[in-house]
């Protein structure tokens, strides 16, 4: 999860970075990153049984859609929304991986600690 973290906050320093005629190309990366990257978390908070799956499913499938619109956007010649987006994302990620993300890898190695745990 960690790596998948730092990935996702390249991607964001790509596209604030990127000069407008850029922007679509790095954009796209960080949409494609995000969707594999809260799909994986997903699957786990699914698998594992995590407990306030629905809540940060939630808000990836939120965010998710922002980015989307972002690109379309951007794709369209505004790159206005998916700069405003980018100055945004990082608090929040910071936010959500501090709280929702740290939850579910505790919960994760709880679950397999007890798992490996001798009987």
């Amino acid at each position: 999860m960690d790596a998948m973290n730092r990935e996702f906050m390249d991607h964001l320093g790509d596209a604030q970075a990127a000069p407008d005629a850029a922007l679509v190309q790095t954009w796209q990366a960080l949409v494609n990153h995000a969707s594999v990257h809260f799909g994986t978390e997903d699957a786990w908070m699914h698998q594992e049984g995590f407990a306030t799956a629905q809540q940060h499913t939630l808000e990836h499938r939120v965010v998710l859609n922002l980015l989307r619109e972002g690109l379309c956007q951007a794709q369209a010649g505004d790159c206005a929304p998916a700069r405003q987006m980018a100055a945004e994302l990082g608090a929040w990620f910071s936010r959500h991986t501090q709280s929702l993300d740290a939850a579910l890898a505790l919960h994760m190695r709880r679950v397999n600690a007890s798992r490996t745990a001798p009987a």
